[in-house]
């Protein structure tokens, strides 16, 4: 079964169409990462998927329910799907608990002892269940990150969208990240992933798409995208990315 399927997505802002045409599906319980140079277009489709941008045509459905439809409940579908952005996204004067249990409690209704249990049982699924009464500030930037993913975590998504996660940390904050994301994957997540992690594409994902210029230019497992591409320009990519000093 489908948890994403993509049909015919294109995206424009103003003369400059940044997605041509995108076609694909995400499986139930898959890791899809999505890699390829900056001005791909790879943020633009996964902000498309979770409509924060709007796609100019083409369909978007997610476990069933077209997003793209001009009569549906965005919001509704929205709760299905977690976003984990680049930047942290933290509320600056809650604790970190806090941070977790506001939108259960706004969004899914929950109430405040049933929004703090579900909080703290996903920040201990990301190993920081002793910084619940922390403020963000107190925190490194990979550990905002973790309690971001725990934020997405609490609301119960069937799907989750990854920008980025670890490009704004420093390097030997980058791991933990990493990490919590495999946990999530061996738990059977659906995840749409986009990154420059090659190490973790390449462990983690059950399929990598390499976009380039608004299109997918190749698709499939990373022993093939990454271990043997079939792309010139996919092969241009890795070695750029893979050995930066050659």
């Amino acid at each position: 079964m489908s948890t994403v399927e993509i049909k015919d997505l294109h995206k424009s802002f103003g003369s400059l169409e940044v997605l041509k045409g995108i076609d694909f599906t995400v499986e139930t319980g898959q890791v899809v990462c999505v890699i390829g140079p900056s001005g791909s277009g790879k943020s633009t489709l996964l902000r498309c998927v979770n409509l924060l941008e709007q796609p100019t045509s083409g369909r978007v459905v997610v476990e069933g329910i077209e997003l793209t439809d001009p009569d549906v409940d965005i919001d509704a579908a929205r709760r299905r799907l977690g976003m984990v952005f680049q930047q942290f996204n933290l509320f600056p004067h809650l604790t970190v608990v806090r941070n977790i249990m506001i939108a259960q409690e706004r969004v899914l209704k929950r109430k405040r002892a049933e929004a703090e249990r579900i909080a703290r049982e996903n920040l201990e699924k990301v190993g920081l269940l002793e910084k619940a009464d922390a403020y963000p500030a107190q925190l490194s930037g990979g550990q905002q990150q973790r309690v971001a993913i725990a934020r997405a975590l609490a609301m119960n998504p069937t799907l989750m969208l990854f920008d980025e996660p670890t490009s704004a940390l420093d390097p030997e904050l980058v791991g933990d990240v990493l990490g919590v994301m495999r946990q999530l994957a061996e738990d059977g997540m659906t995840m749409l992933v986009v990154t420059h992690e090659m190490a973790f594409a390449r462990e983690v994902a059950d399929r990598v798409v390499f976009m380039d210029q608004g299109v997918i230019v190749e698709d499939g497992p990373p022993q093939q995208v990454i271990g043997d591409p079939q792309h010139e320009r996919t092969r241009e990519f890795l070695r750029r990315v893979l050995h930066p000093g050659d």
